[in-house]
């Protein structure tokens, strides 16, 4: 027993433990977690050992010496905000596999958890916020106008954009290269927002609006209180406006 003692409490020193999401999380949606588990030593190979978190078990049958391995979990948080994937523990049955020694972990990254999307119709007090001043040719490459170009088919063109006339020239799959059509910008406030009295529900459902107008090309913005966040459609807009709204106080 002492030998099992001396060589299971050796089996986890040095290990660390690591997670990571996705770059976008909403509350109430399963996502994938990243459990990553480091063998920091320099002699001693890691066996048979498991993370807990959360009360999910990942199994790290064998991790060399100066080495990590990842697996994923799904994984829930419940509610918008910041928040840490708590009860982590490193476990081992090594060597005999008698009894499990476990510790835990140290894990203190805070994840933003955007509000859960819910679908509705959002309006603002003048009944004229959602709607697009007007719309007209862009730059920018899309499936919604004219033709601008035909190029090499990439995984994941919509079929019906196909040139199969290019195609069959070329004897390669061809794409069809649509302009986007651009949209004036919109600006949500969200004090003047109407139809929604409940205040989670109405983050809720403004979190839709910015998701649902951005896969639209639709420049969007957010107005909370005096801040004013200013619209755009690229990922990193779309984040803030997010992070903005996860992390807002809750109702008293």
């Amino acid at each position: 027993m002492g030998v099992s003692g001396i060589f299971g409490k050796r089996n986890l020193s040095k290990i660390e433990v690591s997670t990571e999401s996705p770059p976008e999380i909403y509350a109430g949606v399963e996502f994938p977690l990243k459990i990553t588990l480091t063998n920091n030593r320099g002699f001693l190979p890691g066996f048979l050992l498991s993370v807990t978190a959360d009360g999910t078990v990942v199994m790290f049958p064998f991790t060399d010496t100066k080495t990590a391995q990842y697996k994923y979990i799904p994984f829930t948080f419940p509610t918008r905000g910041v928040h840490l994937v708590r009860d982590i523990y490193i476990c081992s049955v090594f060597p005999f596999n008698f009894f499990m020694r476990c510790t835990p972990v140290s894990c203190s990254k805070e994840f933003v958890v955007f509000p859960a999307p819910k679908k509705c119709t959002l309006s603002g007090a003048d009944g004229r916020s959602m709607r697009s001043g007007g719309e007209g040719a862009s730059d920018r490459t899309g499936f919604d106008s004219d033709i601008v170009s035909i190029r090499n088919y990439i995984q994941g063109d919509p079929l019906k954009y196909i040139s199969w006339k290019a195609t069959a020239r070329s004897g390669k799959l061809k794409t069809k290269e649509l302009s986007s059509m651009s949209f004036d910008p919109v600006l949500i406030d969200f004090d003047n927002t109407t139809g929604i009295a409940d205040r989670e529900e109405r983050i809720s459902c403004i979190t839709y609006t910015i998701v649902t107008l951005i896969k639209r090309n639709i420049p969007v913005g957010l107005k909370i209180g005096e801040k004013v966040y200013p619209p755009g459609t690229s990922h990193a807009s779309r984040a803030t406006l997010l992070n903005a709204l996860a992390l807002l106080p809750p109702e008293n």
